[in-house]
This record gives C-alpha cells, structure tokens and sequence, in this order.
C-alpha cells in the first residue's frame, strides 16, 4: 500500500528532473505557454497525508482509458468515486482539496489543468510519488515520481509539439536502466474531451539522466483538451558489473491540459 513517508524524497527527486530539463540553454528555450481560461492546480499531496483514497482512482482511470470509445460520459465512474470519497468522513483537509481539484477538472466546471508559467516547459507533476520494492538493493525501496509536460515545449527530448505531452518517470536512488525493459514500465492515457487514448511504452532513448538515477519518458500525441493518465510498471537497471535488478512500482495519477 502506498504511503506518503517518500513525499519529500519524491519531490527531491522531481526537482532533480526538473532542473536537468530546466537546464537548456536559452536560445532553445520553450515558448510560453498560451494562457487558458479558468485554470486550476491539482497538486501534488503534502507531506504526511495519506495518499490511500487517490490511488484507489488508478484502477478506475486505468478502466476508463481501456473501455469502450462509444462511451457518452467516460468520466462519469471517476466522477461518482471522488464525490463517494469526498462525502466520507474524517478524510484530511488536504485530500480533500484535491478531490475538489480532481472534480472540477473531470467535469468541466472550472476550465480544467493546471496553471502555467509565463516560461519554459508547462509541467505537471502527477498527484503523489510511487514505491518500488526493492529497486536499489535487497531491503532498499526506490521512490518514483512523475510529470507531463504540455506541448509546445522542447524537453523531454525531442520536446511534445502543438497536442503532444510529455511523459517522465524517474525512479530515485537507481542506477540507468538497461538497454532491454521487459516487462516495461508503461503510461496509459485518456483525452476525456476527444476520447483520443493509447498506452505506450516509457524508455531511455531521451537519455534525460544517462548516469542515473533511472529516467524513462514518452511523448504522445494526446490532442488538446484535459488528459488523465497512469504510469505504472516494471524497471530493470544494472550498477556496472552487477547482475540487472528489476522492480515494480504500484501506478500513480496524472491530470492535466493540452
């Protein structure tokens, strides 16, 4: 079960992948992003609250992203899920915010995504980190984390166009991956404005940290509009001399604009 003892470790983990593709030089340097109506944050959980009640939503979404195109309302389930966990009690303050975040965004009713920088890459952090057993050594966990960033932007390499996005997942604490993932750490996605959705598979070829910690990503032609999406899988890394090591980390959540 996922708990937020890793927060902080995970956000340090993020940052270090922010900064590497913050690191550009400026004749390279993103767009800015064109403003949207009536932008909201869904933000990562803070430090010490649980994240129980949001991961219950990745069977959902995973649901909804594989189930049939025809559907009317395809957020409809996740809609009913969150207002289901709002209306319990004793959830914390913060948990709550977010399903409020998660509600608005889902269905409509306040613009959707979340709020962009006036420049570089527009990146949105998933809602909490993710553990993978054993990824660092027998008895050590490795803390995952994971961002999208909207198109137009240049990184992740070679950069999300117009109704692209970006994926990232850094596994911290890991050596780099191997050149050969099986089974592969994968993201699975769902415009719920178009109905547009595919899984695809994350990998080194962006060579984002080559030294490690391990970093995979994606790029997607997503459309534009709002985008639900889980990351989830296996990773495979090998330490120079060592035998390779795989690990599987439970699924985290994403949502954001296009």
């Amino acid at each position: 079960m996922l708990r937020s003892r890793g927060s902080r470790i995970a956000t340090t983990a993020l940052a270090i992948v922010a900064g590497a593709m913050l690191a550009a030089p400026a004749s390279i340097a993103a767009p800015a992003p064109a403003p949207q109506a009536a932008p909201i944050s869904v933000p990562m959980v803070p430090e010490g609250v649980p994240v129980d009640a949001l991961a219950a939503f990745a069977p959902a979404v995973a649901g909804l992203i594989a189930g049939p195109a025809d559907v009317a309302s395809p957020q409809t389930a996740l809609l009913d899920q969150a207002r289901a966990l709002l209306a319990t009690l004793n959830l914390p303050p913060a948990i709550k915010a977010t399903l409020e975040r998660i509600i608005t965004f889902l269905d409509g009713s306040g613009g959707g995504g979340p709020e962009l920088p006036q420049d570089g890459p527009a990146i949105a952090q998933f809602l909490y980190p993710t553990i993978g057993q054993g990824c660092i050594g027998d008895g050590a966990d490795s803390v995952g984390t994971a961002l999208a960033v909207a198109g137009p932007a240049q990184l992740p390499p070679p950069g999300p166009a117009a109704g692209q996005a970006g994926f990232v997942f850094t596994a911290l604490g890991t050596k780099a991956p191997t050149g050969e993932q099986n089974p592969p750490m994968t993201v699975q996605w769902l415009n719920i404005d178009t109905r547009q959705s595919a899984t695809q598979t994350l990998t080194d070829e962006a060579k984002i940290n080559p030294g490690g910690p391990a970093t995979l990503s994606a790029i997607a032609n997503t459309g534009n509009g709002r985008v639900v999406a889980v990351i989830s899988g296996s990773l495979t890394t090998a330490a120079e001399g060592a035998a390779p090591r795989t690990c599987t980390f439970m699924p985290t959540l994403g949502f954001f604009t296009v």
